[in-house]
């Protein structure tokens, strides 16, 4: 009895033993019952003893103890999966979130289009300025200097042509830059107190700042007829006299050495208008650039230097017939001035030109239909869309304009259906002389008010771009 009692400890304590071994392993992974059932079996192989009894009994409750585990985590996972599923298809209680929107103006070139550019002073009375974009929530991203808006003018389309510039332009990447709207020239109706208190605040040809409100007013005041706003004002009688097609047709020319022995000039005359600038002699070069000019761009200062650089080669002033314009480019209070005796047929009362005869550069009969005048919006609109430089970010930047050149070529693809341009600068520059009519080769000159290189870059986008037809030999 004493042997059998302890053989029945040492199964017992040998079973206990590997009980917490079994349960140990069980924490590790999913309880399973195998190795209490190969226990179960082992036990059931001996006789009923109080050892087995209790083994057996610990393996009931294991068992039971797993598959109340098993219940209970699946019950788990349901709920799990319920709570889930409810918080994914019920309705949200949190507060909508607010976005700000910027509002652009949208135009062809998707400024591109200029990004946060800092607005103008309130406007005026309709049709006033219309704003580029606005700054973005962290403030304005641009100096106040660049003022990237402008007056609107809505003025329909010259013609029905299907070819126009402007309706090719929104197809390119020209598109979100491009703004019809703003008025190439100014006349009366753009002047009043709100509209001088905008533009004062920009020096040069961007602006009327250094010009007083007296002699704008003077100036102004005799350009009071509609037409003095168009470009083009006597295209509906051109039409019928030249039994011109659906499409305006513009030649723009500068004065480039590549035009020289090009044999251009009959191509050139046969347009419906015939741009130039500058030092733009004719006589002795007609085959190579034409004999026409309907529109002559200038400012006061270009002109007088012309006359002085450009004398020996034979320009004693600007072309004159009875179909040129004369449009002027305004640096400053000069041009205001010149204009005003022109129209007025009398010397110019002050400045640098004091009394000097305008009918030495545009003839004795010159009357004020024939006199026109940039806006500053616009030539602030070509620096800001079209040639903006690095020079802006110099201390450079109140001298810096694109060039008298540009600013007509630019003029003419806002106003003309189709534009071909001669005698601009192309990739090969350095092949020809920096004019036509140069007697000994002379280099093209690169000063800090123009950026010559950015816009012979435009003129091949343009030209790519299928909006002008730029000459390249």
């Amino acid at each position: 009895m004493a042997l059998q009692r302890r053989l029945l400890v040492g199964l017992g304590t040998a079973s206990s033993l590997l009980l917490v071994y079994l349960l140990c392993l069980s924490l590790d992974s999913p309880l399973n019952v195998a190795p209490f059932r190969s226990l179960q079996v082992f036990v059931s192989r001996g006789n009923q003893s109080q050892g087995s009894r209790f083994v057996s009994g610990l393996f009931s409750a294991s068992v039971k103890l797993q598959e109340e585990t098993r219940r209970h985590g699946a019950q788990s996972t349901a709920t799990t999966t319920a709570n889930t599923q409810d918080k994914s298809t019920a309705p949200s209680t949190a507060k909508p979130t607010t976005t700000s929107t910027t509002v652009t103006t949208p135009s062809r070139r998707t400024e591109a289009t200029t990004k946060g550019t800092t607005p103008g002073p309130k406007p005026g009375p309709e049709p006033g300025p219309k704003p580029g974009p606005e700054p973005g929530p962290s403030g304005p991203t641009e100096p106040p200097f660049i003022g990237d808006s402008y007056y609107s003018d809505d003025t329909p389309p010259l013609t029905d042509c299907p070819v126009s510039v402007q309706r090719l332009v929104s197809q390119t990447d020209f598109g979100p830059r491009f703004r019809p709207d703003i008025p190439v020239l100014q006349w009366k109706k753009h002047l009043n107190p709100d509209q001088y208190k905008r533009l004062s605040q920009y020096p040069g040809t961007h602006g009327w700042g250094g010009v007083s409100y007296e002699l704008l007013e003077q100036t102004l005041a005799l350009l009071n007829a509609s037409q003095a706003g168009r470009l083009l004002d006597d295209w509906p009688e051109r039409l019928q006299l030249l039994n011109a097609s659906r499409c305006v047709r513009c030649a723009v020319v500068g004065n480039g050495g590549i035009l020289k022995d090009s044999g251009r000039g009959a191509e050139i005359d046969q347009h419906h208008y015939v741009f130039r600038t500058n030092g733009a002699i004719l006589k002795g070069f007609e085959s190579d650039v034409g004999s026409r000019t309907t529109h002559y761009t200038f400012s006061t200062n270009t002109l007088r230097n012309s006359l002085r650089s450009y004398g020996g080669a034979g320009y004693s002033s600007p072309p004159q017939s009875e179909e040129t314009r004369y449009v002027f480019l305004p640096d400053h209070d000069r041009d205001y001035l010149l204009l005003k005796a022109a129209a007025t047929h009398s010397r110019v009362d002050r400045g640098p030109e004091r009394d000097v005869d305008p009918a030495q550069f545009f003839g004795a009969d010159v009357t004020k239909e024939k006199l026109k005048i940039y806006h500053p919006d616009f030539i602030r609109y070509l620096r800001n869309r079209f040639l903006r430089s690095s020079a802006l970010k110099t201390k450079y930047k109140n001298i810096y304009r694109p060039s008298t050149g540009a600013v007509m070529l630019l003029a003419a693809l806002h106003t003309c259906d189709q534009v071909d341009a001669y005698g601009f600068m192309t990739p090969d520059y350095m092949k020809y002389s920096d004019h036509y009519y140069d007697r000994t080769f002379h280099g093209v000159g690169f000063y800090i008010n123009h950026d010559l290189r950015l816009e012979m870059s435009l003129w091949q986008q343009l030209h790519k771009a299928g909006l002008i037809r730029l000459y390249m030999h």
